[in-house]
């Protein structure tokens, strides 16, 4: 079996994840993801798709990772493993997937501040005198 490539993103980060069957080793810009997610809860995140699925531990994971903050990196990567099992077996991993709701991609990004105001929705307060 060939690598398998997939892209995800979330907010401001954009993961590319390099598919291939192995040992269940996750590399993030070549580094292990004990070392790059220090937080139990974003390691969690990443694994997700494979515990879905029952697929722990059958492939290797490399992904190439930029933009955005931690969490929201961490959810590019969620994305972009579920594309790439998906792409790799769609009938025995797709249902799956698309159920626990690892298929959608975040639409929701920042709304940009606008002009005359601190931020994008807040105002400066009103004073009558």
């Amino acid at each position: 079996m060939e690598q398998t490539n997939a892209l995800g993103r979330r907010k401001a980060a954009v993961a590319r994840v390099y598919l291939a069957a192995g040992k269940g080793n996750v590399t993030i810009n070549d580094r292990p993801v004990e070392e790059y997610f220090a937080l139990e809860s974003l390691r969690y995140i990443v694994a997700q798709p494979f515990e879905v699925t029952a697929t722990a531990g059958q492939f290797d994971v490399k992904v190439t990772i930029a933009g955005g903050g931690i969490k929201g990196q961490a959810e590019a990567i969620r994305l972009g493993i579920a594309r790439a099992l998906c792409e790799l077996d769609a009938e025995a991993y797709r249902p799956a997937l698309k159920a626990a709701g690892f298929l959608t991609r975040d639409a929701r990004e920042v709304e940009r501040k606008k002009p005359g105001q601190p931020g994008a929705r807040r105002r400066f307060q009103f004073s009558k005198r």
